[in-house]
């Protein structure tokens, strides 16, 4: 569950927003000001800052600088229009904006964008006893080399980047359709989970990796 720090001084905008990211599976933490946030941070590691431009006692900016000496990546909360700030904050290295009034799916979407990023700035990801190489686009169990698929492969890396959230099957269906070429339906998608499953779960029958949640979808812990 990735977590998020949101520096933002409208109650009503923060309300909303932690309500609908808490709902998408994201772990919300909001501060009104610069203060705050940089107490937060003190207490607390955080995987992205959704920054407001104008807070209290301070600036988005400051904390933009923040992030990025931690290494973190920042979107923009903005004015409509607000042309200086956006530029100003995307020359201090901010990896994303969106101008108010917006859509909150529009802003899930940028989220999911630009930690996928980051993610894949660490070239190595382990799930259990199975490693992932996304520079080199290999994966192993226990040490040994598996062959996937290209769809497989993708559909192995929609579970990662989604990890300890719920996937309906119309969610996978919208994130692998067309990966092949062909178009991918709710049988093949099946199909491609049991064969996944038998090639990363030590027991495809009884799955530790991929849970299915009866009625639901799919969820990887």
């Amino acid at each position: 569950m990735a977590r998020l720090l949101l520096v933002e001084d409208d109650n009503a905008i923060v309300k909303s927003l932690k309500e609908y990211l808490t709902g998408e599976g994201f772990e919300i933490t909001s501060a009104p000001g610069q203060r705050e946030a940089e107490e937060l941070i003190r207490q607390k590691k955080f995987d992205l800052f959704l920054l407001d431009v104008t807070i209290a006692n301070g600036s988005g900016f400051s904390l933009c600088a923040k992030a990025k000496e931690l290494k973190l990546p920042v979107i923009f909360l903005t004015a409509s229009g607000d042309e200086n700030s956006i530029v100003r904050g995307l020359d201090m290295g901010a990896d994303d904006y969106i101008s108010k009034p917006f859509r909150p799916r529009e802003l899930v979407s940028r989220i999911k964008s630009v930690l996928r990023r980051y993610e894949g700035s660490s070239s190595v990801v382990s799930v259990g006893n199975i490693t992932i190489d996304t520079e080199k686009g290999t994966v192993s169990r226990d040490g040994r080399e598996i062959a996937l698929s290209a769809l497989e492969y993708r559909l192995l890396m929609v579970f990662v980047s989604n990890r300890g959230r719920l996937l309906s099957r119309n969610q996978l269906l919208e994130d692998i359709w067309d990966i092949a070429g062909d178009f991918v339906n709710d049988n093949t998608l099946t199909v491609y989970i049991k064969r996944l499953r038998e090639k990363i779960e030590d027991d495809p029958q009884n799955p530790v990796i991929i849970k299915t949640i009866r009625g639901l979808g799919y969820r990887m812990d």
